[in-house]
């Protein structure tokens, strides 16, 4: 079964991942079938570059989404773009964003001390 998911590059701490159409049972940085595009985390907002007809042909062929590059296309605005042209629709109006929002960060919770 072929999965679209997220394939780990860079340094050490400089991640940045590739989006690949690869055997589900293959390792995270095994061999791939095809590259479909790219995430780069590390920029604020991050970048995300796709190749979206060959996303679309993965997607026809019964391939399936791993979490988070389902989050991702959900951000984009994929999953939305692909689900119109399956029923037919006009999709030349949608543009799809180059980066994601980025996610507000997690404040502390202050801990009151007991006396």
């Amino acid at each position: 079964m072929l999965t679209i998911r997220l394939r780990r590059m860079g340094a050490k701490k400089r991640p940045f991942y590739r989006i690949v159409a690869i055997e589900s049972k293959n390792a995270r940085e095994g061999k791939f079938v095809e590259m479909l595009g790219s995430y780069q985390p590390i920029y604020k907002p991050a970048k995300i570059d796709l190749m979206e007809e060959k996303i679309f042909h993965w997607l026809d062929c019964g391939a399936e989404l791993s979490d988070t590059v389902a989050s991702i296309f959900k951000q984009v605005g994929l999953l939305k773009k692909y689900q119109l042209l399956k029923k037919g629709e006009d999709v030349s109006d949608i543009k799809l964003s180059g980066t994601l929002q980025e996610r507000p960060k997690r404040k502390k919770k202050k801990v009151a001390k007991a006396e």
